[in-house]
């Protein structure tokens, strides 16, 4: 029996606790990072595809802009033809008209501005703050 080599009774090796519990935090440490590092990677890629994104959406309303004045420009002059009046009288027709309506958006909008946001948050908070006001008010030793 003598002959016969002693097993060691660490079945993780010859390495205690603090060892294995440091290689687990460096084997973490580790995976972390490289999680880290493909997400700034990514998120790098991500950027640039959403500045491209936005610059197409940029471009695309300046010409849809652009289209726009171009076809009231068409409409005007087409109109003024039509009607055998000057276009400068009819491009002002044309703008009061866009005025007119802005001035319709405008007052809608501000009508529906006065309509308050986040009605219920704003009445528990009312609720909350009667509350903590009876509170104290309570906690106050009758003199």
């Amino acid at each position: 029996m003598i002959s016969e080599t002693t097993r060691s009774r660490n079945p993780a090796g010859h390495a205690g606790l603090l060892q294995n519990l440091l290689a687990l935090a460096s084997a973490l440490a580790d995976f972390f990072e490289s999680r880290f590092a493909l997400l700034a990677e990514e998120s790098k890629a991500a950027l640039v595809q959403l500045l491209v994104l936005a610059s197409y959406l940029v471009l695309a309303l300046i010409l849809c802009a652009f289209g726009y004045v171009f076809l009231i420009a068409s409409a005007v002059v087409g109109l003024a033809h039509l009607a055998g009046i000057s276009w400068l009288w009819t491009a002002l027709m044309a703008a009061g008209a866009h005025f007119i309506i802005a001035l319709a958006l405008l007052l809608v909008a501000r009508s529906r501005m006065t309509k308050p946001f986040f009605r219920a948050t704003v009445s528990e908070l009312k609720k909350d703050r009667e509350w903590l006001k009876n509170l104290d008010a309570t906690d106050q030793p009758a003199s």
